[in-house]
C-alpha cells in the first residue's frame, strides 16, 4: 500500500512540475506561438496529424505530402536518419508485421479494437494534462468526460460509449505539441529507433509524456514493458497494409516520411 501511495504521489508531483515549468516557459516566451530564429527556420519548411506510434501517427501522411511544395530542409543528421529509417523499415517487415499478422489470425478484430480502446483510455493523463497546458480547457473537459464515461460504462475503456452515445470525440495532445504551441520550433529532424520520424522538440516531449503514462508507475517494470509492447503489436495488427501503401507512392521514402511528419505535426499544433 505504501508503494502505491508513493507511486501516486510521484505521478501527481510530476504532473505539477510539468505544469509549473511549462508556465515558466510560457512567461519567458511571452506566449508567442510562432517560432523565431533558427528554430523557425527548422520548422517552417514542413512539407506534408497521438494517441499511442508516439508523437504515433502517420495515418494521414499521404494527405499532407506535396512534393512540389517541398523546401530545402536543414537536416545535419541525414546520414543517421536514412540509416535508422532503413533499420525501422526492416524491423517492421521482418518482425512487427509477421508477429502482428499471426496475432490477428488468433484474435478477432472486434477484440483487438476493444484492446486498442483500452490503451487509448489508459493514456488519458497525457492528453488531459497537455490540453490543460495549452489552455484548451474545453478539450480537457471533453477528455475528462470521456475518461470517466469510458472507464465506468465502457468497462475500463474496452468500449467507447462517450463517442458512440455522447458524441465526445478524442482530443489528442502530447508535450511536443504543447512546446510547439508556446513557441518552440521543431528543431532538426531525427528518426528514433522503433518510434520513427521525429524532431528535437518532439523527442524532448517524450520525456514528460513518459512520466504522465500510468504504466510508468507500475511496480513490475518487466510486466509494464510487456503490456506496452503488446499494445504496440495490437495497434500494428489493426493497420497492416497502410505502411506498405504509403511506401509505394514515395520516390524517396526517408524524404517522404520526414516532410510528411513535419507537416502533420504543424497541422496538429495549429488546431
Amino acid at each position: 500500500m505504501t508503494n502505491r501511495i508513493f507511486g501516486l504521489t510521484s505521478f501527481v508531483a510530476c504532473a505539477f512540475m510539468i505544469c509549473f515549468f511549462s508556465f515558466v516557459f510560457l512567461l519567458c516566451t511571452g506566449g508567442n506561438a510562432d517560432a523565431s530564429g533558427p528554430a523557425k527556420v527548422f520548422s517552417a519548411h514542413a512539407a506534408g496529424g497521438t494517441d499511442e506510434m508516439g508523437p504515433d501517427e502517420f495515418d494521414n501522411f499521404d494527405e499532407f505530402y506535396d512534393q512540389e511544395s517541398m523546401q530545402k530542409v536543414y537536416d545535419p543528421l541525414i546520414g543517421y536518419n536514412r540509416f535508422m529509417t532503413k533499420f525501422n523499415d526492416k524491423l517492421y517487415f521482418w518482425f512487427f508485421k509477421p508477429v502482428a499478422q499471426a496475432y490477428s489470425k488468433v484474435a478477432p478484430e472486434a477484440f483487438r479494437i476493444a484492446v486498442s480502446r483500452f490503451f487509448k483510455n489508459l493514456a488519458y493523463p497525457v492528453r488531459g494534462v497537455n490540453n490543460l497546458l495549452q489552455l484548451k480547457f474545453r478539450r480537457a473537459g471533453i477528455e475528462t468526460a470521456r475518461f470517466v464515461v469510458n472507464s465506468t460504462i465502457g468497462i475500463a475503456g474496452f468500449a467507447d460509449p462517450a463517442q458512440s452515445w455522447l458524441h465526445l470525440y478524442p482530443c489528442p495532445e502530447d508535450f511536443g505539441q504543447t512546446l510547439g504551441r508556446w513557441g518552440m520550433g521543431s528543431g532538426v529532424p531525427i528518426v528514433l529507433p522503433v518510434i520513427g520520424p521525429s524532431n528535437v522538440r518532439d523527442t524532448i516531449g517524450l520525456v514528460p509524456d513518459y512520466f504522465l503514462d500510468p504504466l510508468t508507475y507500475y511496480q513490475d517494470r518487466k510486466t509494464a514493458l510487456a503490456i506496452k509492447t503488446y499494445g504496440r503489436f495490437n495497434k500494428v495488427s489493426l493497420h497492416i497494409g497502410e505502411y506498405e501503401k504509403m511506401k509505394q507512392g514515395a520516390v524517396d521514402w526517408y524524404i517522404f516520411m520526414r516532410n510528411a511528419y513535419e507537416q502533420n505535426r504543424e497541422e496538429a499544433i495549429g488546431e
